[in-house]
């Protein structure tokens, strides 16, 4: 992990390509370090020397008489590079590169890049851009970058991999009540990435939490692993523009980076513990709660509404999300009862009614505080004529002081609840207008909290009963063959060598050779016609099913070839491929796609022929696959309640749907060179399975 301390915490900052001209990038940054606080040495770096802002000015980095902790830089690109070198030779090790021009501007501002990257690992310089806005630190106080306002301290990290998005976000926050441990514009990534920044901000005692707005996620080999042991540490928050095909193109444009499928991210954030959001209201939302409000220590939640309307929007919210509404025992019902007048109810929601004083929240509040079962408080006050948003505020603060549960308001108004708002989030509860962001907030902190107990146990790694030179002899003969999708009899040999149950297949050049595997399989079994090039085989004859005697297989072979010549004359078929008749089951399909960034992604679902029309699928990503995922995996899908014995039917064996998921993953990171597999169906019975038909293309 990279030792950004002095990026952050730097005694003394060197800015390259200053100047005293007002407007000028340059310029903007010298005055921001000094009229923003910073206490350490500034210097100037400009060709013509003289005086920048009171400061003096050197003609060069190499001239300044001390070792310079952080290089800012925002000199023309073609100069930066011979820059970077000097800075090199006298030892700086941080760098923000604000100039723009390079891979954003297309091949030449590529070349220029990789040589701005290569410099920085030769001399061991943490670089943040180029491209960047800069960055900005609250509590050192630091502001490295040429926004027009340092963000107000505070301890949420924000990552932005916008310029745009970074100062638009820091000029809202100034009346939001939020603040800022450290605002980073990432730029280009040539240097430092967001990975090296998580892991940073992780162990950084000033920051509770972190956000990110990112439009790309740097190569990491490991990923899955690295985040994990990252998220568990601080809640991880992320807005992973995008998402739709023009949206990716527009954000590869926009910084020169590749994206890997929505799909994918979607699968590596959740089995990292970072949370995804669709919105930059979300992103601040869930932002707010976890910087405000300690995590709840369970999932169950009490409600205090003086609306009942609000309290059944919360109740249903809180339903979707999965969190439970606490059931008061009688001693909590008959406390509320009270002090709660009978029109109201002492049930959960708590409805003390559109004209509730003060007192009659504060005494709901405290009870239902100390009642044990409950994880969690919501909040919601509607500005009715009686209500008094600024004395009930007063009451949360006071009612909360000997309790360490998180309490979320909802204050359902405008300008009346502006006092109220800035109250409680000086005081470190979140406050929301509508109960579903409230819900989602607090859900996102309850999952988090939950995130330490889960177990990763690589359960792919552990799999070493598998015949590699099998496969690998029969990939080599397939590439050699100018293919690139297997025949049945082939993949059933690499299912076999990776321990996947699969009905035998056996492939035949004759008709006597059709009948001999039959015989040896034991009938009944189904032929059919074997060759990559022939797709769609039963819709020209190419399959026969219920072959019964030796003599049905010889025939089937003869008919078979016939036909396969018939529709088409232009393809030599292999052969004819013998397989074993099975029994029918539950049926189910594993396959894996390859993303191009996070690799194979192993797919999991009801199977047969209606597979595309149901659309009932569960994807985890096959590297780091945990045993908890493959259940979480199962879980997901409508396939498993039939698995689990639907109606009074049998239940299936699902440890071997489990196995199969196992076997394929490993298969696929044994092997990157395939690009698709599919087997579908799978026949789960009571006990055992087997694979029908399987699909491999390298």
């Amino acid at each position: 992990m990279k030792n950004l301390s002095k990026m952050f915490k730097p005694e003394s900052v060197a800015v390259i390509g200053a100047s005293n001209t007002p407007g000028k990038v340059g310029y903007i940054i010298v005055d921001n370090l000094i009229n923003d606080g910073f206490e350490g040495k500034i210097y100037p770096v400009n060709p013509k020397g003289g005086e920048i802002l009171g400061k003096q000015a050197y003609a060069s980095i190499k001239d300044i008489p001390e070792k310079v902790d952080l290089a800012i830089i925002t000199i023309p690109s073609v100069f930066v590079n011979e820059t970077v070198k000097d800075c090199g030779e006298v030892g700086v090790e941080n760098m923000v590169v604000i100039t723009a021009g390079f891979k954003e501007v297309g091949e030449e501002g590529a070349k220029l890049e990789a040589e701005l990257t290569a410099l920085g690992e030769k001399y061991g310089i943490n670089i943040i851009g180029p491209n960047s806005l800069g960055i900005t630190d609250s509590h050192t106080p630091l502001n490295g970058s040429f926004s027009q306002m340092m963000p107000p301290k505070g301890n949420i990290a924000f990552i932005s991999q916008s310029g745009a998005m970074m100062v638009a976000i820091i000029d809202w926050s100034v009346t939001s009540g939020i603040g800022f441990s450290k605002v980073i514009s990432l730029g280009n990534k040539a240097g430092v990435n967001e990975i090296e920044l998580l892991q940073y901000l992780a162990d950084d005692d000033e920051t509770n939490v972190i956000i990110c707005y990112l439009e790309s996620i740097s190569d990491d080999e490991d990923f899955i692993r690295t985040m994990r042991e990252t998220a568990v540490k601080k809640p991880i928050i992320i807005l992973k523009s995008g998402s739709s095909s023009a949206g990716a193109e527009a954000a590869s444009s926009h910084t020169g980076a590749l994206a890997g499928s929505d799909l994918a991210f979607d699968t590596a954030f959740g089995q990292s513990g970072i949370m995804r959001v669709e919105t930059m209201a979300e992103l601040f939302d869930l932002g707010l709660a976890f910087s405000k409000a300690p995590l709840p220590q369970g999932k169950n939640v009490a409600i205090i509404t003086n609306a009942g309307g609000g309290g059944v929007l919360t109740v249903d919210a809180m339903e979707k999300a999965g969190l439970d509404l606490v059931k008061f025992d009688e001693e909590t019902t008959a406390k509320l009862k009270q002090c709660i007048p009978d029109e109201g109810s002492a049930n959960n929601p708590i409805d003390v009614l559109g004209d509730a004083p003060v007192d009659r929240y504060k005494e709901s509040l405290d009870i239902v505080l100390h009642d044990e079962r409950v994880d969690s408080l919501i909040v919601m006050v509607c500005p009715t004529a009686s209500a008094d948003p600024d004395g009930i505020a007063q009451a949360i603060l006071d009612g909360r002081r000997d309790s360490k549960k998180p309490i979320i308001v909802v204050n359902m108004g405008g300008p009346s609840f502006e006092d109220a708002n800035n109250l409680l989030r000086d005081n470190h509860i979140p406050t929301y207008v509508f109960p579903e962001t409230a819900v989602h907030a607090l859900s996102a902190m309850t999952k988090f909290a939950k995130l330490e107990e889960r177990k990763y146990d690589d359960v792919v790694e552990k799999i070493t009963d598998v015949d590699k030179d099998t496969v690998k002899a029969i990939f080599d003969k397939v590439t050699a063959d100018g293919r690139d999708t297997l025949l049945g009899s082939e993949a059933y040999a690499v299912a076999e060598a990776y321990g996947i149950s699969a009905a035998p297949i056996k492939l035949s050049t004759s008709a006597d050779e059709a009948a001999q595997l039959a015989e040896e399989m034991e009938f009944p079994v189904v032929l059919k016609i074997a060759s990559d090039k022939i797709l769609h085989k039963s819709d020209i004859g190419g399959v026969k099913v219920g072959i019964a005697t030796p003599d049905e297989a010889k025939e089937a072979y003869d008919e078979i070839i016939a036909n396969a010549k018939k529709a088409h004359p232009d393809i030599v078929p292999d052969g004819v491929e013998v397989q074993k008749m099975m029994e029918t089951g539950q049926e189910v399909i594993v396959g894996m796609i390859k993303d191009k960034q996070f690799g194979p992604m192993i797919a999991f679902g009801m199977g047969g022929i209606y597979v595309n029309l149901i659309e009932d699928v569960s994807f985890k990503l096959a590297k780091g696959l945990s045993s908890q995922e493959i259940d979480e995996q199962i879980e997901a899908t409508k396939v498993s309640e039939l698995l689990k014995g639907y109606r009074g039917e049998a239940a299936c064996d699902i440890e071997e749907v489990k196995e199969a998921i196992k076997r394929v993953a490993r298969l696929t990171l044994d092997f990157p060179e395939i690009s698709e597999l599919d087997i579908n169906p799978i026949f789960v019975y009571e006990e055992g399975s087997s694979a029908l038909d399987i699909k491999i293309k390298l």
